[in-house]
């Protein structure tokens, strides 16, 4: 049985073994101790409002109930920052365009352009999804990914109205990244990994003070990079789908080091904002409901500082939701209590 809940200060050796897994370019899981543990207090206090709420980072693990004589675990993680950029420097590149004409040479040339942008900055990011290989099966990485759009949908006035998610850029089967061996190199002189690590332990001021602040003509890269500006890592694909699905879209900025994509969408136009429902939970087995009527649902309680979510089968957009004594438990709910429901998959005859 799993179970998506708020991170609690006991993951720490879970998330630090994860954060090892996840491989370089993560920027915001990185396997560095005292970075992991100050985000985890700050995502305990996010829970618990004791910090502004622009200061807020909600970490969720997907977790694995003890069974057969093996102890719970964390199988997954993932995040929403509140605002991004208000205390330090949130970069992008904006893909702009240049044009350059001559009437008397008869000549008309349009060039794509890389701005240095903080256009994004105050942006709701969602972040750090990852799940360790072996629970890569059934429907665990959509579930997890699309759970942070149910807890936005749940407490939407805490949030910005912009959501915005940067996707992991293209590596190659090596671990280079074309984009950045064909122009970060150039200014920061040193490796991929090593810029990657100093931005996610709060180190950018260098980005600043190294990178130029004129436009930066695409056409005067190597192919090779041109080729992946707003691409992302193969096993990244699946994830940006899923993101798309929910009403999240590409506009035109990317990551400065490696170029993946930034995915932008309106929290009002999220498919959980417009499709979710409340419901009272009952205790219960979906078994016995009508065949064909069920779905698989997310079903969240309604709590902040104690947030828990499960997938099972229900009737979407019914006002009362069967749940197992099991299911009750995990969400921390009593029968007659609040949830919020959200079918996993957008429903054919549903609008957008």
């Amino acid at each position: 049985m799993l179970v998506i809940r708020a991170i609690h200060t006991s993951d720490l050796d879970a998330l630090m073994e994860m954060a090892r897994q996840a491989g370089s370019g993560m920027t915001t899981l990185k396997p560095d101790l005292k970075m992991l543990g100050d985000r985890i207090a700050t995502a305990v206090a996010s829970f618990n409002e004791t910090i502004p709420p622009e200061e807020r980072d909600y970490m969720f693990v997907l977790e694995r109930a003890a069974q057969d004589g093996q102890p719970a675990g964390i199988a997954g993680v993932c995040a929403i920052k509140s605002a991004v950029g208000l205390t330090e420097p949130f970069y992008n590149y904006r893909i702009g365009t240049l044009v350059h004409c001559s009437r008397e040479l008869n000549v008309f040339t349009r060039m794509e352009t890389l701005y240095l942008s903080n256009d994004l900055t105050g942006s709701t990011e969602l972040c750090s999804l990852f799940l360790l290989p072996q629970y890569r099966t059934g429907f665990n990485g959509k579930w997890l990914s699309k759970s942070r759009f149910l807890f936005i949908a749940q407490f939407k006035h805490m949030f910005t109205e912009r959501i915005i998610a940067e996707m992991r850029g293209y590596q190659d089967e090596q671990g280079v990244s074309p984009f950045y061996e064909g122009l970060g190199r150039h200014f920061f002189k040193m490796d991929f990994n090593h810029v990657d690590g100093l931005t996610a332990i709060g180190k950018k001021s260098f980005i600043a003070e190294l990178m130029p602040r004129q436009p930066l003509y695409v056409d005067y890269l190597p192919e090779s990079a041109r080729e992946v500006i707003g691409q992302v890592h193969t096993s990244t694909l699946p994830a940006r789908k899923l993101l798309e699905n929910e009403g999240m879209h590409y506009e035109g900025y990317v990551d400065i080091f490696d170029a993946g994509p930034v995915l932008q969408g309106r929290a009002s136009e999220l498919r959980a904002v417009r499709d979710s429902v409340l419901a009272r939970a009952e205790e219960g087995p979906s078994a016995g409901l009508p065949e064909g009527e069920t779905e698989h649902m997310l079903v969240a309680n309604t709590e902040l500082a104690d947030f828990r979510m499960i997938l099972t089968r229900a009737i979407p957009g019914a006002n009362r939701v069967a749940l197992s004594a099991q299911e009750l438990s995990q969400l921390h709910v009593q029968p007659g209590d609040e949830v919020r429901t959200l079918t996993l998959n957008a429903r054919k005859n549903a609008h957008g």
